[in-house]
């Protein structure tokens, strides 16, 4: 087993930080298994690194390595990306293709920011994580597979769980092995040696002298929190190499690439908002639920008025009801199944409903529908405006319906 220092100088790890030379043991440590490993961690602390020295230290390492960003992955294609489709699964195959799983059949796949994965592809990953086995989009044949699972997520895993975002079964089989990376916060004795080794290979890289930071900037360098982890470290070491003139940087040239101290503030975290939807499509669902609701009173509404003929009453719920199921689509611009919407030229929309009633012996819908229509161009005065008001729909529907029904 190679010992920790030669180990960081073949993956480029720079540091001596207690919690970072235990996550590397604990690494090299479960390589040489089959075991799944879930790297934890905030962006920017080098996640990646850990499922290459998993990889190149395991019995796959002659075999495919293979990194696959979730997040970065559009949610349609995803199953395909990793588990292959069929000639015409979908629009646009137009041939057989191997997914990730398949060509990586033997080695290794590391699933960063897993934690993004669809609830619908974790059904999947979750049977290759049981038998190794998995279908192509569009297939029904079942295939083999035999890769190591390595992930990565800088989520809060549980919380996920909670809001039904990530599957439990899925999380307790991909952490077998809980790998954790520190933040750079609590590696504070390595702040100074990182920010060293990037100024030099900034000044090899753009030829230039290395940037060098006196006593007061160590200390401001040192007490800063970088959210943004390594990745944010890099980076001032990159800018404050290219900006500056001077080679020796104080502290207060220092403080001008630094953000605000109010963004170096611990987070509040475990707020809940007044409102909280798992998803924005929690929230369409909510406004389907209540227009379906509006529409069953509308239908009972519809039955009370065959039965009674309560006319001015009914037309005023119905008025009510008419414009509560607008507002919903407003908020909401898909269609439901019981209403047919449509668009004229003035981009006035009107609402007709498909659903039919079954006719009373003595009394049709249609017969109440005039006499409905009838009443109230009667009361209104034959001003069409009026009474498409008083009855709910708009003036160009009533129009059509007085073409109609010859009144």
């Amino acid at each position: 087993m190679e010992n920790l220092q030669t180990l960081k100088q073949r993956f480029g790890i720079i540091g001596n930080d207690f919690h970072l030379n235990r996550t590397l043991e604990k690494a090299v440590r479960v390589a040489p298994t089959d075991i799944s490993v879930l790297v934890t961690g905030e962006s920017g602390v080098g996640k990646e690194s850990i499922p290459k020295i998993i990889h190149s230290l395991s019995h796959r390492k002659h075999a495919k390595y293979i990194a696959v960003n979730c997040g970065a992955i559009p949610e349609g294609t995803i199953d395909s990306e990793l588990f292959g489709h069929e000639k015409g699964a979908f629009t646009g195959a137009t041939q057989d293709r191997k997914g990730y799983f398949e060509v990586t059949d033997g080695g290794t796949i590391f699933l960063d920011e897993v934690g993004e994965l669809p609830l619908t592809t974790q059904v999947r990953l979750l049977r290759v994580l049981e038998n190794g086995e998995f279908m192509k989009v569009g297939s029904s044949k079942v295939l083999k597979t035999n890769v190591r699972i390595v992930a990565a997520t800088n989520i809060d895993m549980q919380a996920a769980i909670e809001k039904n975002k990530f599957r439990e079964d899925l999380y307790y089989r991909l952490s077998t092995i809980e790998i954790h990376l520190p933040a750079l916060r609590d590696r504070n004795e390595d702040i100074h040696l990182l920010f060293r080794k990037f100024a030099s290979d900034f000044a090899q890289k753009y030829r230039m002298p290395s940037i060098r930071l006196d006593e007061n900037a160590i200390n401001i360098l040192l007490n800063y929190r970088f959210p943004g982890n390594i990745r944010q470290l890099k980076n001032l070491a990159e800018q404050i190499s290219v900006i500056e003139e001077e080679r020796n940087i104080s502290g207060s040239k220092l403080k001008q690439y630094l953000p605000n101290d109010k963004d170096n503030l611990p987070a509040i975290v475990g707020r809940k908002r007044d409102t909280d939807f798992s998803t924005e499509r929690d929230i369409m669902y909510k406004v389907l639920f209540d227009m379906r609701n509006d529409i069953n009173d509308l239908k009972k509404l519809t039955l009370d008025f065959i039965k009674k003929g309560n006319v001015e009453e009914i037309q005023e719920k119905h008025h009510q009801l008419i414009e509560k199921i607008y507002g919903d689509k407003q908020r909401q611009d898909n269609s439901v199944e019981v209403l047919n919407i449509s668009q004229n030229s003035s981009a006035e929309k009107e609402y007709e409903f498909i659903e039919t009633i079954e006719e009373d012996e003595s009394l049709s819908l249609q017969d109440k529908e005039i006499e409905m229509i009838q009443k109230s161009l009667e009361k209104n005065s034959n001003k069409r405006k009026l009474a498409a008001k008083e009855l709910g729909i708009s003036e160009r529907t009533l129009y059509r319906k007085i073409k109609q029904y010859n009144l």
